[in-house]
Parts: C-alpha cells; sequence; structure tokens
C-alpha cells in the first residue's frame, strides 16, 4: 500500500480503495417495515377486545343480588345470597352455602333461564315450544309402564347353583396342569 511519509496512504489510493468510497443512504421500503406494522396494529386491536370484555363481565358481576340465579365458570349453579366487595355467598343446594370469589362467576343468568336449568320448570305440556316431545335424562320414567308388577314373575337367582362342584373342577385341572413343558405327547 502506498503511503506518504506521515503514513497515510496516498490519494490515488484512497480514490480506489472500496473501504473508503462513501455511499449515499438508501431511504427504508415501506414493504419491509410492513410485518411490523401489522404484527403491533393486532396487538393493539387484541388488547382493546381484552379490555372491552373485562369491562362487560365486570358490569355483568356488578348486576348480582341476592336471589339472582348464576353460573360459575366451573359450571355450577347457585343462588346468590350475599353480596361482598371480592366474594359472594353461594346457595349450592337447599341449605348448603358457599364463598366464592366474584371472579368465579362467569354468568348472571335471568330468573326464566335459571329456573329451566336447575329446576326444568318451563313446559308444561310435555312438548317445547316446537312441538318436539321433551325426553328425560333417565328412561325409568319412559318404561315404568312396561314393567311387571312385583308378583307377576318369580326373581331370577343371580348365584351360582353348583358352587361347591365348579371349586372342585377348578382344582383338579389345576393337578393336571403342566406348566414346565412336558406333554403327553411321545
Amino acid at each position: 500500500m502506498p503511503s506518504l511519509p506521515d503514513g497515510t496512504p496516498t490519494p490515488e489510493y484512497q480514490a480506489a480503495s472500496p473501504a473508503v468510497v462513501r455511499r449515499k443512504p438508501r431511504p427504508v421500503n415501506i414493504v419491509t417495515l410492513l410485518p411490523f406494522i401489522v404484527l403491533i396494529g393486532a396487538m393493539v386491536l387484541m388488547t382493546r377486545s381484552a379490555k372491552k370484555k373485562q369491562q362487560q363481565a365486570a358490569a355483568m358481576r356488578d348486576q348480582m343480588q341476592p336471589g339472582t340465579g348464576i353460573r360459575t365458570i366451573g359450571g355450577m349453579y347457585a343462588t346468590v345470597k350475599e353480596v361482598g366487595d371480592d366474594t359472594v355467598l353461594l346457595e349450592v343446594a337447599p341449605g348448603v352455602h358457599a364463598v366464592y370469589a366474584k371472579n368465579a362467576v362467569a354468568a348472571v343468568l335471568e330468573d326464566a333461564e335459571y329456573n329451566r336449568i336447575v329446576h326444568g320448570a318451563e313446559f308444561d305440556g310435555g312438548e317445547s315450544e316446537a312441538g318436539t316431545p321433551v325426553v328425560p335424562d333417565d328412561a325409568s320414567s319412559l318404561t315404568a309402564a312396561d314393567r311387571p308388577a312385583a308378583g307377576d314373575e318369580p326373581a331370577v337367582d343371580l348365584g351360582k347353583d353348583g358352587a361347591a362342584e365348579d371349586t372342585k373342577a377348578a382344582e383338579a385341572a389345576e393337578v393336571n396342569k403342566k406348566d414346565d413343558g412336558d406333554t403327553d405327547a411321545k
């Protein structure tokens, strides 16, 4: 590398050197920033919708009053007895009370909906509004007319009649059993 007496490179070498050549800065292309802009926009939209849902849930929990029916986040239905600052006293069964956090309440139900779900008391005619028959949870009420009276058929004995004989036959089979590889073959 040619240089001057003070150690600096010669002007000809500086002009030819690629390290010294200055380039004009390129403007930033909008296409390269587009993914970042979309990502930031999605994050803003998600936080807004989450905040809106939290506000709706808080407003719903503020509607709780003693006597209203609720559903917990675990799917249990109960009646509100007392409302505190952060807790709620619920009657989960007649005479059974439990304290829950307000955040554990998933939905405050209208009286008609709560009674329909818990007590099944909405329709009296045995048919729904659409005209389809209401089917009970178990089939015991459907087969009650088909059951014979108590004294009509003899009871079926499910016990073993020859239990002692079966035990003796099993013991004899154990004696004749060959586990060590011996066979009767010649």
